[in-house]
């Protein structure tokens, strides 16, 4: 059994409780707070210990899950490392260059640091994958992402385009308030018409081999009835749009297929009731839920173990560094509406 603490109190920190709750022969954990208030919160909304000190946690854990706020994690995790305690963190693992790399220099001189990066792994998002791995509608060319913010998004077009490389790239890009209609959020849904403002952005990327890419995406596209989600990966061959598979057969006849969640055989383990209910009532509209969310996170927790005992990382720590890199370009786009912005060499890039 694997062992953590959960290090925040935020809307985030409570899936790594739920995967605890979820499967409590395989993981154990417990939250670390800042305040009494958090702690006696954090307890009654999950069930699971909370504690006010790192000294009064009842085991040394495994490693510690960073939930805290974005401007905090890299310090977090940094003061996760200097216990000597591998650390699982919230992307992105850092708000600043400075702290991408100070991170980066900590992981050469041997801290363990995994980001839990997970979109790859929702069974939807992997199966799609898996037909582009497969090489069964030819090579990537181009890609429309209007799915996932900022570093989720990067991870998804670096495995949909370059198979999980990096390479050098270009952004043009702009952004723009708009209002909209607010029909749901994390807590409840809306009824009366109220109106909120978002920022959208736009940002064309261009890799140095000419593959292509689109970012477009606004917040509210989590949560909302009248905002859709949807990418587009054109092969030469064919097409992965949305949940559907458009290609050429051997001999040239078009074909089409429909792509439904799969559970991989390493994680039948992780299977749950409300995963298979999801399987069986799966519609066409490409919405990752909370489900296959929760799923991902727990298949990467439980290649910690794997991982602990010296095997490969859940997610390599120079990935989760390129997709915050990628966050931070993207920002410059909405000072310098479609001026070039080009990536640098940075050091974990091979």
């Amino acid at each position: 059994m694997l062992s953590y603490v959960i290090a925040g109190s935020g809307y985030r920190s409570q899936y790594y409780a739920r995967v605890a709750r979820t499967y409590p022969e395989l993981f154990r954990a417990v939250y670390l707070c800042r305040s009494p208030e958090k702690v006696r919160l954090m307890h009654l909304q999950t069930g699971l210990e909370a504690f006010l000190h790192a000294d009064d946690l009842p085991f040394r854990p495994d490693f510690a899950v960073i939930a805290v706020d974005r401007a905090s994690i890299a310090q977090v995790t940094e003061e996760w490392l200097d216990r000597g305690i591998p650390v699982v963190a919230e992307p992105p693992v850092g708000n600043t260059q400075e702290e991408l790399i100070r991170l980066w220099n900590r992981h050469l001189r041997g801290d363990r640091i995994v980001c839990c990066e997970q979109y790859h792994r929702q069974p939807l998002l992997a199966a799609g994958l898996d037909v582009i791995r497969s090489g069964q509608i030819g090579d990537p060319t181009s890609m429309y992402i209007s799915l996932l913010h900022d570093y989720h998004a990067m991870s998804l077009i670096r495995r949909a385009l370059l198979g999980g490389r990096m390479e050098p790239y270009v952004l043009h890009g702009t952004s723009h308030t708009s209002e909209y209609v607010e029909t749901d959020s994390r807590n409840s849904a809306f009824w009366d018409g109220r109106t909120a403002s978002a920022l959208r952005s736009t940002v064309h990327i261009t890799f140095q081999s000419g593959k292509e890419a689109i970012y477009d995406f606004c917040p509210v596209q989590y949560r909302s009835y009248i905002r859709s989600r949807h990418l587009t990966v054109r092969d030469t061959r064919g097409e992965w749009n949305d949940t559907r598979i458009l290609y050429l057969d051997a001999q040239n006849e078009p074909r089409r297929l429909s792509l439904t969640p799969a559970v991989p055989e390493r994680y039948r383990c992780l299977d749950t009731q409300a995963l298979r209910d999801r399987r069986r009532t799966f519609t066409a509209e490409l919405a990752p839920d909370t489900v296959q969310d929760e799923f991902a996170i727990a298949s990467i927790l439980f290649d910690m173990a794997d991982y602990l005992a010296g095997g490969p990382i859940p997610y390599p720590l120079e990935e989760a560094l390129e997709d915050a890199y990628f966050t931070l370009l993207s920002q410059q786009t909405q000072n310098s509406p479609w001026a070039a912005v080009p990536s640098e060499q940075m050091p974990w890039q091979s």
